[in-house]
């Protein structure tokens, strides 16, 4: 896409319902919010401008995002399709926008910066994220969806880059996969919390 710098969308109106630990962007890891991760390693990347998608379950996140001076776009809260949409839509993202969950909390700016050069190689208008499953086997990380993909089980890590003007359509992604534990982690349950607290620790060797 010749090198074109994009606009992130941080999907952050999820309840973590599995956690049970209130709103789960703002859920502490290492005294800091999930979101915070997500956002310092936008911060780091080559991202022009970073939106965050909340709904209103999550008014401690919103008022967090606020506070760090992001621009928040409030969706439904209809589910994650159609407040992707919303977001997408609300944010007046016509190009292509890297959209990126909260609870990714091991991402560094350097590797968003290397999906959104792959993409930059791809002919497709999208890019989907994937981890192999190999490496939920080696933390000791259990994936919440796996898909045979050309032989190899893969897990979609919730890192994608779509094109905003047709973000109504479905379209073809390129399959990015990534051997690498920071795109693999979601923190969806007490378990993933601890693994990451592990890694950041440096206690669980990656």
């Amino acid at each position: 896409m010749g090198g074109t710098r994009l606009d992130a969308v941080v999907m952050a109106g999820g309840l973590g319902t599995r956690l049970k630990m209130g709103e789960k962007p703002m859920v502490r890891l290492l005294g800091q919010p999930l979101i915070g991760w997500v956002v310092s390693a936008l911060r780091a990347s080559s991202v022009e401008r970073v939106f965050v998608a909340t709904t209103p379950q999550v008014p401690e996140t919103t008022a967090w995002v606020e506070g760090q001076g992001i621009s928040v776009v409030e969706t439904p809260g209809a589910g994650y399709v159609p407040d992707m949409i919303s977001a997408v839509e609300g944010a007046g993202i016509e190009g292509p926008v890297l959209i990126v969950m909260a609870d990714l909390p091991l991402l560094r700016g350097d590797i968003l910066d290397g999906i959104l050069e792959a993409y930059d190689d791809v002919p497709e208008p999208a890019l989907s994220v994937h981890a192999p499953l190999e490496i939920y086997r080696r933390i000791g990380a259990v994936p919440d969806a796996l898909f045979n993909y050309r032989g190899r089980l893969i897990v979609p890590s919730g890192v994608n880059v779509l094109l905003g003007s047709a973000i109504r359509s479905e379209q073809e992604d390129y399959h990015l996969i990534l051997d690498k534990p920071e795109v693999a982690v979601n923190v969806n349950s007490p378990e993933d919390l601890t693994i990451c607290e592990a890694i950041l620790r440096g206690d669980l060797l990656i």
